[in-house]
């Protein structure tokens, strides 16, 4: 089947929302081209559990095609309808697992040359959407907050190297109720624009937190899933021809109830947590590749206006039968290891914060906890400058802020 023989009906496996947005824009979905369509819906198929963010994008693209005329279309579309695609590809359900159609096309357009075309018609593509994008104008500055050392008593060797150059090191700040005033200044912010997914709070440990203005994300309160998660991927490695390729598939289609878990009556927030674990390399494992991962995935696919990332010792690193194997009671910890993790983590956390809309007015902030050094990064903060003036959190929020 091609995608100008497309019927309403053909979507009636999809959730609600989603198919409703195929439905009304049925007309625009025929006039793709196979080797574009399935991009499209593998987005549109789980509009029902991607955030209000992506949700936007996708009904903007979908207006943008939408808008152009036949001559336009022509050209946009030029460069996909040059790549050819096989019978056998065709008549696979692209409609309905538009994912593993994907998988296939890839591996077919490495056979045969075609690769590059794709590469090249995707990135045209791509250009001239992101070209009828108009940014909107936030509601207040994006602010990151990566608080790191959880552990360690000290610490002789330089932290932030890779961040002093954009900001002000400071080195005798006040470490007294810096986690409190930091959290305080995340539920003032949720509180103040108080939109779905806008304020993030991502935990490496156990921490709870009664605010329901965030969205929360913690390692330690989702070691059940992990667990299921891990005893499942033995599981499924013990098959007669289960490979990567195959094990990938699995995971991709798995919701949270194939974990045993009932839905917490937010159905985007369980998504986005399975996907954390299941996408991620090591985020079921280790807790700093966790928080790394989510706050990486958070800014990506939600733009949230504030994340607060407090990453927490790992475990030691061990054989990898050992690691994944479902917990056996709490593992030996490498705090300091840990340190240096999370210290890089931070800055990949400010690296995608700038990716951004509004970067240039977006503020950072890492701090070694419980200790008195920290990173500052706003429109006010001087680039590789080193503070000796002693101030406390409050002081230290005020002026990235200001």
């Amino acid at each position: 089947m091609t995608p100008r023989d497309l019927q309403a009906e053909q979507f009636s496996g999809y959730p609600p929302a989603a198919r409703r947005v195929a439905v009304e824009d049925l007309d625009v979905l025929r006039q793709l081209p196979l080797s574009l369509l399935p991009s499209l819906l593998r987005e549109i198929i789980d509009y029902d559990f991607r955030f209000p963010a992506e949700r936007k994008e996708i009904d903007r693209n979908l207006a943008a095609l939408k808008a152009l005329t036949v001559a336009e279309r022509t050209e946009w579309l030029r460069g996909f309808e040059s790549i050819t695609v096989s019978k056998q590809i065709e008549q696979f359900d692209w409609i309905n697992q538009p994912a593993q159609f994907l998988e296939q096309l890839s591996a077919y357009l490495w056979s045969t040359h075609q690769m590059d075309a794709f590469r090249k018609a995707a990135t045209e593509y791509s250009a001239r959407l992101d070209a009828n994008v108009r940014s909107e104008p936030l509601p207040m500055p994006r602010l990151g907050i990566a608080v790191i050392g959880q552990g360690v008593d000290s610490y002789s060797e330089p932290l932030f190297r890779n961040l002093r150059v954009h900001g002000t090191w400071f080195d005798r700040v006040k470490p007294d109720d810096g986690l409190q005033i930091l959290r305080a200044e995340i539920a003032r912010r949720a509180e103040s624009h108080p939109e779905p997914y806008a304020h993030w709070y991502v935990d490496g440990g156990a921490e709870t937190v009664s605010n329901l203005g965030l969205s929360y994300v913690s390692f330690g309160a989702m070691v059940a899933m992990r667990d299921a998660l891990l005893k499942d991927m033995q599981t499924q490695i013990a098959r007669p021809g289960m490979g990567p390729e195959e094990l990938r598939t699995h995971l991709e289609r798995m919701t949270p109830s194939d974990l045993g878990f009932a839905a917490s009556g937010d159905d985007v927030l369980d998504r986005f947590r399975l996907r954390v674990l299941t996408e991620g390399s090591g985020t079921q494992i280790f807790s700093t590749t966790f928080v790394q991962w989510t706050v990486r995935e958070a800014l990506r696919r939600a733009q949230p206006l504030t994340v607060l990332a407090r990453f927490a010792p790992r475990q030691r690193q061990r054989p990898m039968n050992e690691l994944l194997a479902p917990s056996n009671g709490a593992p030996q910890t490498d705090p300091v290891g840990s340190l240096v993790d999370a210290d890089m983590g931070a800055c990949y956390h400010w690296i995608n914060q700038q990716r951004l809309p509004g970067s240039e007015a977006s503020a950072f902030l890492v701090w070694f906890e419980g200790h008195n050094q920290a990173l500052a990064i706003s429109p006010t903060m001087t680039k590789g400058k080193q503070s000796s003036a002693e101030i406390d959190m409050k002081g230290l929020l005020a002026s990235i802020l200001a």
